[in-house]
C-alpha cells in the first residue's frame, strides 16, 4: 500500500527534487500547480501528506483554508517549503517547514519523519492478520502453547490449544517471518472469550523489540 503526497507548487526544479525523495521513501506525488484546483482534489480525496510551496501565487488563502475543519479532515499533515524570511509555522497547521532551494538531506530528513508520522497513525490501530505459534508464560506455568491470530503495535489476539486459566501478567515469546529470533515481550491479558481467544496489550518491551516489531508491521502494511 503506497502512501501518497499532493505538492501544491511549480517550482519545477525543486517539484524535481521532492518527486525523487518521495519516490524513494515509497510515497506517490501527485503535484498540482494550480492551489484552487489542489483545494478541489483535497475535498474529494484523502491524501497522506501535502507539500505546498509559500512562494506559489494564492497559497496563502490556500494555507488559510486548512484551517476549516473539512480540509483538516481531509489533509492529516501539512508541510510548508518557502524561501521567504516569514516563518509560517506560526499562522498555519504546518507540521514540518524548510526553505527553498531544497537542501536534499533536509528535506530526505523531514519527510522521512513526516513518512514516520503517517505509518505511526496508520498502525497504531491497525492489526495484521497471523498464524503463528507463540508461546506464553504465566505465574507458575512456564509454557503454555497457543496460536497468534493477530498482531498490532499495541498487542496481539491469540487462541490456546488448551482451556486454561492464566493470571494477568503474561511473558510473550513469537518468532515473525523473516526474523531470526524470537521476540520477548511482557503484557497483560485484556479479554478473553469461552472460545479459548484472548486479548493481551504489550506493557514491556525493549527499544530494539519495539523498533524491530514497528518496522515489520510497516513492511507488512505497505505490502498490502
Amino acid at each position: 500500500m503506497t502512501l501518497s503526497s499532493l505538492v501544491v507548487s511549480r517550482d519545477w526544479p525543486e517539484v524535481s527534487v521532492l518527486e525523487c525523495i518521495l519516490g524513494g521513501l515509497h510515497i506517490g506525488v501527485d503535484v498540482e500547480p494550480e492551489p484552487e484546483r489542489a483545494r478541489v482534489k483535497l475535498a474529494k480525496s484523502k491524501i497522506d501528506a501535502l507539500i505546498v510551496d509559500s512562494d506559489l501565487d494564492g497559497s496563502a488563502s490556500f494555507l488559510r483554508g486548512l484551517e476549516s475543519h473539512q480540509m483538516k479532515n481531509s489533509v492529516p499533515l501539512v508541510i510548508i517549503s518557502g524561501s521567504s524570511n516569514h516563518h509560517p509555522l506560526k499562522d498555519t497547521p504546518a507540521t514540518f517547514f524548510f526553505r527553498k532551494p531544497i537542501s536534499v538531506e533536509q528535506a530526505v530528513r523531514t519527510l522521512s519523519a513526516a513518512r514516520n508520522m503517517i505509518l505511526d497513525g496508520r498502525l497504531r490501530y491497525h492489526r495484521h492478520t497471523l498464524d503463528l505459534p507463540v508461546t506464553l508464560s504465566s505465574g507458575q506455568r512456564k509454557c503454555i502453547d497457543a496460536h497468534l491470530l493477530n498482531l498490532s503495535q499495541g498487542g496481539i489476539a491469540v487462541r490456546l490449544h488448551h482451556l486454561t486459566s492464566l493470571k494477568n501478567s503474561v511473558q510473550i515469546a513469537f518468532r515473525l517471518p523473516g526474523m531470526a529470533r524470537s521476540l520477548k515481550l511482557q503484557g497483560e491479558v485484556s479479554w478473553k472469550d469461552e472460545q479459548g481467544n484472548i486479548g493481551i496489550q504489550f506493557v514491556k518491551m525493549t527499544d530494539g523489540v519495539k523498533r524491530k516489531l514497528q518496522l515489520w508491521l510497516e513492511q507488512q502494511y505497505l505490502k498490502q
